[in-house]
């Protein structure tokens, strides 16, 4: 991590980084397998079959993978059409692999955005998404209210000329807690979501509902609050044309006083970031 913490929030970290990495490692693996003729469901399958095979047993949802314009959500209405496929990859085509894995009680959910082949659309999209990564991280040390900062994120899309695509995820959310699951030798899920993870979100929605707070960071009023201490998993997600991209990573927020250790991304050693980097 770029930020200094104290070395007992290092090692409470630790297992989360752990994972979002396992988890950035299968989407590179995976997204290197891909060919033409894959489908979205094949895609899902090789990431289940990757993190199991790494003893994953537990899920905050199931892997996600999205082909061509529904990388944008091109047309979804509801919450079925999230999950994948027979749609088949072809050249040139953008993808996005999300994956949720849960694995020694902490939790993972990561986007990855490629494409088979060249696409400048897509390679623009993800070259802008650097400016939303600094925006948030920005505003969250400002400990401006959270609504408020997805406003800014919708604006600095519309001068980028792009579209929101995450106000197409249930409520509008670009980001939401994870916090510690229980491990289970059985681990049942719900709608393609643990059940673990959603009785976390429950509690965790009943608690900030009593003290003014939500674990979902929507564009609606009841995210209008500052930002509460924990983990959040961020999302923003561009489209344009018939073509989305995003990235998903772990924020850290604390209650410390100082801006840097107040908010931090959890690794910066991430496939998105060192493509900024090998950029400039």
């Amino acid at each position: 991590m770029t930020t200094a913490v104290s070395s007992e929030l290092s090692v409470e970290l630790r297992g989360f980084r752990r994972v979002q990495r396992l988890a950035y490692e299968c989407a590179e693996a995976v997204a290197a397998r891909l060919q033409p003729g894959v489908t979205e469901r094949e895609a899902a399958r090789m990431q289940r079959e990757y993190l199991r095979e790494r003893g994953v047993r537990d899920w905050f949802h199931l892997p996600f993978a999205w082909f061509g314009d529904r990388t944008a959500f091109v047309n979804f209405r509801v919450p079925l059409q999230f999950f994948p496929t027979d749609r088949r990859l072809e050249p040139g085509m953008p993808f996005i692999l999300d994956l949720a894995p849960v694995y020694e009680g902490c939790t993972a959910d990561i986007g990855y955005s490629g494409s088979l082949g060249v696409n400048p659309v897509q390679d623009r999209l993800m070259a802008d998404l650097e400016a939303h990564r600094e925006l948030i991280l920005r505003e969250v040390r400002e400990r401006r209210p959270l609504r408020e900062i997805y406003e800014h994120v919708d604006r600095l899309m519309v001068r980028q000329g792009y579209a929101n695509r995450h106000r197409a995820y249930p409520f509008g959310v670009i980001a939401h807690k994870v916090d510690r699951v229980k491990p289970r030798r059985f681990s049942p899920h719900l709608f393609g979501f643990g059940t673990q993870s959603l009785k976390g979100l429950a509690a965790d929605a009943l608690h900030g509902h009593r003290e003014g707070w939500s674990p979902l960071w929507s564009p609606y009023r009841f995210s209008d609050h500052p930002p509460q201490p924990g983990l959040w998993a961020v999302e923003p997600h561009l489209g344009f044309r018939g073509t989305g991209a995003k990235f998903e990573e772990i924020l850290v927020v604390t209650d410390s006083k100082d801006p840097e250790e107040s908010a931090f991304w959890l690794d910066d050693d991430l496939p998105h970031v060192r493509r900024w980097a090998e950029e400039k």
